[in-house]
């Protein structure tokens, strides 16, 4: 008789494209969300948290011409007793959802609807280094209102929300373009109703910070050598054809003003051109009114991104500071978020259109910005541990930990196996932890209790001489009723 075949163990592995969070990175992402959201409810937005899997009918966009639409998102599709169902799909974005249930609940939301979400979102994309198929997003949109103030009220907002997370002012710009003013230049190029020339135009507009301006100019025309020294064909338009192009992404002046005068410049006699600029225009003078200077919100031509997917006014927040790339080379941080005006999207399900403007927030690039800036710790503070040196004794011990709950200590006692005492301060250092108590029996038969300074330890062991470490004892004996407020004094001193 054959031996029944040994099921393989199953690798304790990660999926590709996916990543952990253990407990610092949840904590420190929890709190930066939590800042964000003060700020969106403090600017009138109300929360609003859907479904993580949509019908892949409401995430249309998205579909490719292919029999099982899964290109760029996680798809599958129910199974109903005629072997057919609906597809369905994880999110790929929070923008899309909003859409979908503004349209289902129209009726009894107010208008205009402003609501923040926040949450992971999935891309069924090739994953890479820093760049995963789960992320977060954290989205402020208003729907149902055309007016410019609100625009000028999501880049206000987004300025507020850097700041209050911990990038200074003079370390971010929140930069502000215009889709229309760009469908003017298309117009002035002469382009008229060629789909095909003017999505050419848009692709090289959008590698405008990649190769410059001499290099969106030879894309436009004749064509260009990459770095590699390949020939990249061009889209083939006339030096004069492309000249708009040029003037719209080199416009950006000293001030709004002449920003202004050299966009209008651009666009010639296009009307939707003229109707982008007025809305630049009335975005500047809301901003100015409100106090948000050219040091915080700027008008600026050159951001060119999205501007395929937008039909009025785009915002990207950039961080200005610099940092060091794994090469060593100094480069800028660049774009933490980015967003715009959308009057389309909720008119796939309605068929009417509705006014609608936003701005999302890279989560993961906002918090690697800020540990860059020395706002985050780069370790956490883990719990006050307990020691235990008599098992039997537990109730004391746990009476003491409740003790410093109540008192809003966050605090455990040690439940590993208390034979060894070393092993219970090698846990509380792998907990980070700031303080040990100490309670054996003859400091119970006293009354007192030992509570161990863990860092202030940790810094003396490193440099201090012996007669410093004398003089700057690490433990403390307190009566067993003064624990909390010895345990308070000694964070309140570590902070």
């Amino acid at each position: 008789m054959a031996k029944p075949k040994k099921q393989p163990r199953p690798k304790a592995i990660t999926p590709k494209g996916f990543c952990d969070y253990f407990g610092q990175e949840v904590t420190q992402r929890t709190e930066m969300l939590r800042a964000i959201a003060d700020v969106y409810h403090r600017y009138g937005f109300d929360a609003l948290e859907s479904s993580a899997v949509e019908t892949v009918e409401a995430l249309g966009k998205f579909l490719p011409d292919v029999d099982r639409p899964n290109e760029g998102v996680f798809a599958w599709q129910e199974v109903d007793e005629n072997d057919k169902g609906d597809w369905m799909a994880l999110r790929y974005d929070l923008t899309a959802p909003l859409a979908r249930v503004y349209a289902q609940h129209r009726n009894d939301l107010p208008t205009p609807y402003r609501r923040y979400a926040m949450g992971p979102v999935w891309r069924n994309e090739k994953p890479g280094p820093g760049r995963y198929r789960q992320f977060y997003q954290c989205d402020a949109d208003t729907v149902g209102t055309a007016s410019m103030a609100a625009d000028a009220e999501i880049c206000a907002m987004l300025s507020d929300t850097l700041e209050t997370v911990g990038i200074p002012r003079g370390d971010y710009l929140v930069r502000v373009n215009n889709r229309k003013v760009l469908n003017g230049v298309l117009e002035a190029m002469g382009l008229g109703d060629d789909v095909a020339a003017r999505d050419n135009v848009l692709r090289t507009i959008d590698k405008f910070d990649k190769v410059g301006e001499a290099g969106v100019r030879e894309l436009l025309t004749k064509g260009r050598l990459d770095a590699s020294g390949a020939f990249i064909d061009g889209v083939g338009l006339s030096d004069d054809q492309a000249e708009p192009v040029i003037a719209f992404l080199t416009s950006k002046a000293t001030d709004t003003a002449g920003t202004l005068a050299n966009l209008q410049a651009a666009v010639g006699d296009s009307k939707i051109g003229a109707d982008g600029i007025a809305e630049l225009e009335q975005i500047g003078a809301l901003l100015a009114a409100g106090d948000y200077g050219a040091d915080r919100i700027e008008i600026d031509p050159s951001v060119v991104r999205g501007l395929g997917y937008y039909t009025g006014p785009v915002y990207e927040a950039e961080l200005t500071f610099e940092i060091f790339d794994e090469k060593g080379r100094k480069r800028q941080f660049g774009s933490v978020a980015g967003g715009g005006r959308y009057d389309d999207l909720v008119k796939r399900f309605t068929g009417q259109e509705v006014p609608a403007t936003g701005i999302s927030i890279g989560v993961d690039r906002l918090l690697a910005a800020l540990r860059e800036k020395g706002r985050i710790s780069a370790q956490a503070t883990g719990p006050v541990v307990v020691t235990v040196m008599d098992r039997d004794r537990m109730a004391d011990y746990q009476a003491m930990v409740a003790e410093l709950r109540n008192a809003g200590i966050r605090a455990e006692v040690y439940l590993g196996n208390p034979k060894n005492f070393g092993n219970q301060l090698k846990y509380a250092d792998k907990r980070n932890s700031p303080i040990a108590v100490i309670e054996g029996g003859d400091e119970k038969a006293g009354g007192i209790v030992q509570i161990k300074d863990l860092i202030l330890g940790a810094k003396i062991a490193e440099s201090a001489t012996l007669e410093e470490w004398k003089e700057r004892p690490s433990q403390f004996e307190v009566p067993r009723g003064d624990l909390v407020a010895k345990v308070r004094e000694i964070l309140d001193s570590q902070d």
